[in-house]
């Protein structure tokens, strides 16, 4: 190495060699753009999405006592940036069908002796419902309301009223005369794997089904057994068809085997419609197919292909809500998780199995994930037959 070093010339032609390659990668747009643009887009992506912190959690209230002190006691719940106000309730059941149905993220039950409780320095029960199938959002949810309820006693001070803090929940508890009861709703132990592994379920379905289609279609155009099913009497859209049927069927499999693992090795309880969870997985699998034959169609090869897929794919599972919740994101950023597959059917995994959703509660994400199945492997048909042509 070193006598090519002092080899005269050896800089020049070192110097016309780097001078054809950025001439070429010049001259390739897609290459340059591919290796400064998606990097950097993902990790602006990661920034915002990828923040356990939320905000704003969607609080509905039971106000039994209709005092001016359990007022005083919602208002300081719902001003503060931690909950919004998402509605008045009458009775227990509404408020945990609110819940159950995610449009209240916690529920608040003030008893309707609080202000005479609090007066004569009696302890009062202030129960606090959270949907405890997100524990992420369950224990922080729990944090704040804690803290909300200790600037209310502080509030209370200032009138001469001097009560201590009492929290009761599954882990302390205090001596004191505003008492905090917390109920953690589907999933009282807090169990983050129960979280977790109904997360992920989707975005291993989509993400398999995507690279295996892909690596699949390729693989045919590269052995150019493409070219050989033209020559028979086979229409495109049959052809089509046979290569889907067949990874269809076999990730059809690997969903039926990973039911039994979440079920049997993570105790994840299945309080609804097994065959609800099974046709979401379905249609999560044809949209993780259609999106995979889709990029085959852009690139000419595998190493491209999974070059491709490292592009779509991650931004897919960050933008799903599976492990970082959806109300973290920027507003500006959680409409764009209404086009993703896998949040849909994380939705419907959870309410299933933890809730025991029903179809009537769930159509609006079985319809999401029948559009995007009809579009995706619509568009990847289209464009592959095209390519067939």
């Amino acid at each position: 190495m070193n006598s090519e070093l002092t080899t005269p010339g050896f800089f020049q032609r070192l110097k016309v060699l780097l001078r054809k390659e950025f001439n070429q990668i010049r001259r390739d747009r897609r290459l340059a753009i591919s290796l400064i643009v998606p990097p950097t887009l993902q990790l602006l992506l990661f920034g915002f999405a990828l923040d356990s912190n939320v905000s704003n959690l969607r609080l509905g209230i039971l106000d039994e006592s209709k005092t001016p002190e359990s007022r005083e006691l919602a208002a300081t719940f719902t001003e503060s940036k931690s909950f919004q106000f998402g509605g008045y309730y009458f009775d227990v059941k509404n408020l945990e069908r609110g819940i159950s149905e995610g449009k209240l993220d916690a529920g608040l039950v003030i008893p309707y002796d609080i202000a005479r409780d609090i007066h004569r320095g009696r302890p009062t029960d202030i129960q606090f419902l959270l949907n405890a199938a997100n524990t992420n959002n369950a224990a922080i949810g729990q944090g704040y309301a804690e803290g909300i309820l200790a600037m209310y006693n502080q509030s209370l001070a200032t009138q001469g009223i001097r009560p201590n803090v009492r929290t009761v929940s599954t882990e302390n508890s205090k001596r004191g005369n505003i008492l905090l009861t917390s109920t953690f709703l589907f999933n009282p132990g807090l169990v983050t794997a129960w979280f977790i592994v109904t997360g992920t379920f989707g975005t291993l379905i989509t993400l398999n089904g995507s690279l295996v289609a892909s690596t699949a279609m390729i693989k045919e155009r590269e052995n150019g057994t493409v070219e050989q099913l033209l020559m028979t009497p086979a229409s495109t859209t049959e052809i089509i068809i046979a290569k889907i049927t067949p990874l269809f069927a076999l990730l059809c499999g690997m969903v039926t085997l990973a039911l039994i693992f979440i079920r049997v090795i993570f105790g994840v309880p299945i309080r609804g419609s097994i065959l609800l969870v099974f046709g979401g997985a379905v249609l999560c699998l044809l949209c993780g197919i259609g999106i995979g034959t889709f990029i085959a169609t852009f690139t000419r090869s595998a190493q491209q292909a999974q070059m491709l897929s490292f592009f779509v794919n991650p931004p897919l599972a960050t933008l799903s809500g599976a492990l970082y919740p959806v109300e973290a994101m920027p507003k500006w950023l959680q409409p764009a998780t209404v086009i993703n597959p896998i949040r849909h059917f994380g939705l419907i995994t959870r309410g299933v199995m933890m809730k025991g959703s029903t179809f009537a509660e769930l159509w609006p994400h079985f319809l999401a994930l029948v559009l995007l199945a009809l579009i995706l492997v619509g568009l990847s048909v289209s464009r592959f037959r095209k390519q067939l042509g």
